[in-house]
Order: C-alpha cells, then sequence, then structure tokens
C-alpha cells in the first residue's frame, strides 16, 4: 500500500520562492523511502491542497501524509490544513489522510539555523 507525501507549503506568488518546495520534494523523491511526493500550496500558488491530494490518490496512494512546510502551528496548519485534511477524507473515504507536525520545534532545525548564522560568520557579511 503506497504512502505519499503532500509537501504543503504557503505559496507565493513569486516562482524563485516556489521553487525551494520542487526542490525539497526532489530530494525526497531521490531518497525513495515514499514512493509519490506532491508538493502542494495553501494560496498564491497552484496546485492547491485539494489538487495535491487528488494527484496522489491518482498515483494510487492509500495512505497520504500532509507535511505542513511551515515554522509554526499558527491558524493555517490548525484550522486550514486540518481542515483540508477533512475535506479530503470526506472525498476519498477508502484513503487515509493524515496531518504531520509543522518544522518549527525539530531539533534538526536548530542545526540548520545555527549553521546559516555559521556561514555568515565564516564569510564576514
Amino acid at each position: 500500500m503506497p504512502t505519499a507525501l503532500l509537501l504543503i507549503a504557503h505559496g507565493s506568488r513569486r516562482t524563485e520562492a516556489n521553487a525551494d518546495l520542487e526542490f525539497v520534494a526532489a530530494a525526497l523523491r531521490d531518497r525513495g523511502r515514499y514512493p509519490v511526493v506532491r508538493v502542494s500550496y495553501l494560496e498564491l500558488a497552484e496546485p492547491n491542497i485539494e489538487a495535491g491530494g487528488v494527484q496522489c490518490v491518482e498515483a494510487g496512494a492509500t495512505d497520504v501524509i500532509l507535511l505542513p512546510y511551515f515554522l509554526s502551528p499558527g491558524v493555517h496548519v490548525v484550522e486550514d490544513l486540518s481542515a483540508a485534511r477533512d475535506k479530503l477524507s470526506a472525498r476519498f473515504p477508502s484513503v487515509r489522510f493524515v496531518l504531520a507536525e509543522p518544522l518549527g520545534r525539530h531539533p534538526l532545525l536548530v542545526d540548520v539555523v545555527e549553521q546559516r548564522a555559521n556561514e555568515v560568520t565564516r564569510t564576514g557579511a
């Protein structure tokens, strides 16, 4: 039973900003842990969350992990993404949709922040 990963970002009118999520999705695909990895956006870019969920189902997923590419559990994550999950669950009752935690308090994120600070320190910027 294939599990899909649906990465969800806020979305931007700037293509370059949305490209970051595509980069992460491609890297996850390359790792091969999830047979289906798709991106979606809350607003301002396509596909929206529902369309991304549909893509996962059409790719044969029986389980879909909605993974917020957000730093904190604000209104978007708590309310908007929960509502999107519920809507997808109602539309596809035979598919399990689960909402993962946002990135914010993951210990590796602290490492990333520290690394970014160290990069600036080394370059003298």
